[in-house]
């Protein structure tokens, strides 16, 4: 995130946590309510260029929620949805609405690193806990709040799984490592660079800003290094993008990327030809299609649709609350407590979270594009390439 970019966005979150402070007293008393009906949110990108990934958890979670308020509960919850199209700008405004307006008592979400990172001090300050279902960057897990969640393990996992994948997949003797600005973006790469570098694998770096729309100088470094992989932290509105635009320069090298590109809007985005046997990692493990558990198949009869990118994670991270208001939990407080205890088979793994929000499990899957079709090749410990 450029330091203009950062600057704006603090700002409007100065100015959100004094509106939230006013509305909510710095107390759970926003979250309280009428405790025959709680409403929980859900913050992510749901109309933007990456909807593509937030609409499946959004999806998830609703399952789970409509799937525990027809069991005729005494506490019923109430899904409220905030589309903040993935900016961290519009994460702020929507936080105050929800908790001052709304009085959200919980959060599932935000769905994006960026956003999270916006608002997690509000959040913080009025006492709401949240659950993201796919928000990965490692920093999160560090600012030492205690109303924080996700189920999903961070890029400090995602991004040397990914390298090393490779790294014994290719024996690659060059690397190159691309960002553009977004926190995500930056924040997986990162942490493909530093595990690229203790491998002793000669990498090299580069950045875009995230609204271009050509990289072509980026390209252009690219193919004068002449990498064997190419490793790009960054969601797939930009990665299709990029993909499309270093294969019509003919760079040929491997292409691999992270959870934020685990669409098929990847494959369309570039061109099913140039993204022929693209790699994307993620802490997610997507059920083949047609696949017959019993998750699959309740997704499938509500949506019309298998399950996609976080759907399973989605699903459990509304469990998560709704396990806690079935525990006696009504309050964001006491939910909150609730959470620290948490222990189920979700859809996606076991649930479990340590002290500081992190889940207690952290595998990666590979999947890569075959026939114009991302395959889950299994966890990256295991996986073998097609070609």
């Amino acid at each position: 995130m450029s330091g203009v970019r950062f600057g704006r966005v603090f700002a409007v979150a100065a100015a959100a946590s004094l509106a939230l402070a006013g509305c909510a007293g710095g107390s759970s008393s926003s979250g309280s309510g009428d405790s025959s009906t709680l409403k929980i949110g859900f913050m992510g990108d749901l109309t933007g260029e990456n909807s593509g990934i937030v609409i499946p958890p959004r999806n998830g979670a609703k399952l789970a929620i409509d799937e525990y308020n027809k069991t005729n509960p005494a506490t019923k919850l109430e899904l409220k949805e905030y589309d903040s199209q993935g900016k961290p700008e519009q994460a702020t405004s929507l936080i105050a609405t929800a908790v001052g307006q709304d009085k959200i008592t919980a959060l599932i979400g935000p769905a994006f690193s960026g956003e999270s990172k916006a608002i997690g001090g509000q959040l913080e300050q009025n006492k709401i806990p949240s659950v993201s279902p796919s928000a990965t960057n490692a920093g999160l897990a560090s600012n030492g709040w205690k109303y924080w969640h996700r189920v999903v393990a961070s890029d400090a996992s995602q991004g040397p799984a990914i390298a090393n994948f490779l790294i014994t997949a290719k024996s690659p003797k060059k690397a190159y490592v691309i960002s553009d600005d977004q926190e995500y973006s930056v924040g997986l790469a990162d942490n493909f660079e530093k595990t690229l570098k203790e491998k002793n694998v000669p990498t090299e770096r580069d950045k875009f800003a995230k609204d271009a729309s050509d990289y072509s100088s980026t390209v252009q470094k690219v193919k004068a290094a002449n990498p064997d992989i190419i490793l790009f932290g960054g969601y797939y509105a930009q990665g299709g993008r990029l993909l499309k635009q270093l294969r019509d320069s003919q760079v040929t090298a491997t292409f691999a990327t992270g959870d934020g590109s685990l669409d098929a809007q990847l494959v369309s985005g570039a061109g099913a030809a140039a993204a022929e046997k693209a790699v994307v990692g993620c802490p997610c493990n997507i059920p083949d299609a047609g696949s017959t558990d019993e998750f699959s198949k309740k997704y499938k009869a509500a949506y019309n649709v298998d399950p996609a990118i976080y759907s399973s994670e989605g699903y459990d991270a509304a469990t998560a609350i709704i396990n806690a208001v079935k525990g006696g939990a009504t309050t964001a407080e006491k939910i909150n407590e609730a959470l620290k205890t948490i222990d189920f088979k979700g859809a996606s793994k076991q649930i479990k979270f340590k002290e500081n929000g992190e889940p207690s499990t952290d595998a990666i899957n590979i999947y890569q594009v075959t026939g114009g079709v991302l395959k889950n090749l299994g966890v990256s410990t295991e996986a073998k390439l097609n070609g």
